[in-house]
């Protein structure tokens, strides 16, 4: 029972229990008041009846026209002249009156008051006695009447009693709902403050929970702060900062095989001229300040294009892949401008030369290199700050318009020509934790279903991803529902800026409130980036319905989250770029094991992704991750099937 129903039902019964009490005690005065004047009012009219016999000088007919017109003009039960030896001689009675009071009431509080008797006298002598007895009905009538106008005065008194409580309980609830919820966020892994109510009791309450929450977010800073330093001795060049070759490929391998994205990208590939040469003519100080304007200059593209990948592929190779059609020429030429006009300060003869490639992003990464390559080599046989570019031309059926584009997939939607994909995620013991289930489409009904890398970026332009995700998380639960399974599903980070989409989606999970506590969402880290008021909406709009909520491809990204404690999320899923080549590299296994125990903190499941290699997943279990999923864990599963 909660306290506040506690609360109410002590109120109740204090009140039941003082209303009781004071009609009880008034009653039970009141009754006390009206005996007492009806033993009074007795004694009186048998002292005045008496005085009137006595003047009738003892005739009879007389005394007893007397007691007659006395017992007709009054309320009398009784009225009995006795003779001096106590014999009866004259008696007039009538049957009581019916009392309007209820039979209970009248048992409750009888009125027993006694006949009153006086002596009646001629002259000296006593003739005798008389006793006048009145009706107590009249008097249950009037204690009836004055305990229902007394309760019902309590009862208004009580009423008010209530409403004024009322509002004192909502004022009190309300610091006591912002507690309770403090500490729910707090089970689900959000780490909110309150402010602090102005009850002294609620108020210590809540300086200790804002207590707890501010150090778990200094133990989180603190935690990002040792993860930082990871990172930058497992991914990056010492010198400049930027991210080793090992490191870059890996991020665009993860890059090139996600879903979102644009269809086509551009590579840039910047060689510094003779390196070895400047190092021996020069200096390393000179030379190694000439890198380090190489790599502010390219370095500085990440914060003005979202999503872009720098690197150092060697000594004197910088690489900068942009997530743009059309920019690589243009931006290689810009890059080659601003260090021809900055380089020189650092000494004569430094030059480097650039190579540009624009490719489908669908071409692997070997093609990516093979075309950029080209085109530096090409730009290494000129002299100066030269420029090449090499570009391949988007296939035929890429290359028609935007509506064309959008008029496919709204059809694909209406007509529901999607299917769900699903690949494992399993644990450490090989059990299944859940599907993940990537939504396909068939954009040209006589042709097959095409991967999201295919159509998405497309939808993400046409600004349709809200309905193809809403779509997605159908298909889910009509499959939750049919085999009871766990699914995840990939929403695009772009459908969070659709304003009715979070009401959509939340009308859609309350149709099937069984199957969506079997559901999950993922959403890519650039929404916590990016976007993390409507994410934090985002879960508190379906994790009440049991609804989990996580993100993907995450990487050091997290680490710039600053509330990332307040997210509201129940789990992660690391990139393959973070976890790729863990096996063999100690810096990079302690960087994944440092993150993890920043994600354990905040009570988040920690899973890897894109998993090739079985050393690589023994590696991540050690680092005790909660579970993998990619082409290993499906190749698992799929032996399991197999297995007898």
């Amino acid at each position: 029972m909660s306290l506040i129903r506690q609360m109410w039902m002590l109120l109740v019964a204090v009140l039941l229990v003082a209303l009781l009490g004071s009609v009880a005690l008034s009653t039970a005065s009141l009754r006390e008041l009206l005996q007492t004047q009806l033993q009074l009012k007795n004694s009186d009219n048998a002292q005045s009846l008496a005085l009137a016999l006595s003047q009738q000088q003892g005739d009879p007919a007389l005394m007893e026209l007397a007691i007659s017109a006395q017992f007709d003009t009054g309320h009398y039960q009784r009225v009995l002249l006795r003779k001096p030896d106590g014999s009866v001689q004259l008696e007039r009675s009538a049957p009581g009156k019916a009392s309007q009071a209820p039979a209970w009431f009248v048992a409750l509080a009888p009125i027993t008051a006694a006949a009153g008797v006086a002596q009646v006298s001629n002259g000296w002598n006593a003739i005798g006695t008389v006793e006048v007895l009145s009706h107590s009905s009249y008097v249950h009538d009037e204690l009836w009447r004055s305990s229902l106008r007394t309760a019902l005065l309590l009862a208004a008194l009580a009423a008010v009693a209530v409403v004024l409580a009322l509002a004192v309980l909502r004022r009190i609830r309300r610091p006591l709902d912002l507690a309770v919820a403090q500490a729910q966020s707090v089970v689900d892994g959000q780490f909110a403050t309150v402010a602090e109510p102005s009850v002294p009791e609620l108020r210590r309450l809540a300086q200790a929970m804002n207590a707890m929450v501010l150090r778990v977010k200094s133990l989180f800073e603190g935690q990002a702060e040792q993860l930082d330093v990871l990172r930058r001795q497992a991914h990056c060049d010492s010198l400049t900062g930027l991210s080793h070759r090992s490191h870059f490929m890996a991020e665009l391998e993860s890059a090139l095989a996600r879903d979102e994205g644009p269809v086509a990208a551009g590579l840039v590939l910047l060689r510094v001229r003779e390196l070895g040469q400047l190092n021996e003519r020069l200096g390393h100080k000179p030379v190694d300040q000439a890198l380090l304007a190489i790599a502010h200059a390219i370095g500085a593209y990440p914060e003005r294009v979202p999503g872009c990948l720098v690197g150092r592929l060697n000594g004197s190779d910088f690489a900068l892949w942009l997530p743009a059609a059309g920019v690589a020429q243009d931006c290689a030429q810009a890059l080659a401008e601003g260090l021809k006009a900055s380089l020189p300060a650092f000494g004569n003869g430094i030059q480097v030369a650039l190579g540009a490639a624009e490719l489908p992003r669908a071409r692997g990464s070997s093609a990516w290199f093979a075309a950029a390559d080209a085109a530096l080599a090409r730009a290494e046989a000129q002299s100066g700050f030269a420029v090449e570019s090499s570009t391949e031309h988007l296939p035929e059926s890429m290359l028609q318009g935007e509506r064309a584009w959008r008029q496919q997939i709204a059809d694909a939607l209406q007509g529901r020509r999607a299917r769900l994909q699903e690949f494992p995620v399993l644990d450490r013991h090989g059990a299944l934790l859940h599907l993940e289930c990537p939504l396909q489409l068939q954009l040209d009904p006589t042709a097959g279903f095409e991967p999201a890398a295919r159509w998405l970026p497309l939808a993400t332009r046409s600004r349709l991803t809200a309905d193809v995700d809403l779509l997605a998380v159908s298909l889910a639960l009509e499959a939750i529902a049919r085999d009871g399974m766990l699914r995840c599903v990939n929403l695009a980070p772009a459908s969070l800026q659709d304003g009715s989409f979070i009401a959509r989606l939340r009308e859609l999970v309350l149709q099937a409130p069984s199957a969506a506590r079997k559901l999950g969402v993922e959403l890519g880290e650039s929404a916590a980036v990016q976007q993390f008021e409507l994410l934090q909406e985002l879960g508190r709009q379906l994790r009440p319905l049991g609804v989990k909520l996580g993100l993907e491809h995450c990487g050091a990204g997290l680490t710039q989250v600053e509330r990332l404690y307040q997210a509201g999320l129940d789990f992660v899923k690391l990139d393959i770029s973070v976890l790729a080549g863990v096996s063999d590299d100690a810096a990079r296994a302690a960087f994944v094991r440092g993150m993890v125990i920043m994600l354990r903190s905040l009570v988040l499941k920690v899973y890897g992704e894109g998993l090739q290699q079985a050393m690589d997943v023994q590696a991540l279990w050690d680092c005790e991750l909660d579970g993998v999923t990619g082409p290993w864990a499906t190749a698992q599963a799929r032996e399991s099937r197999e297995s007898p």
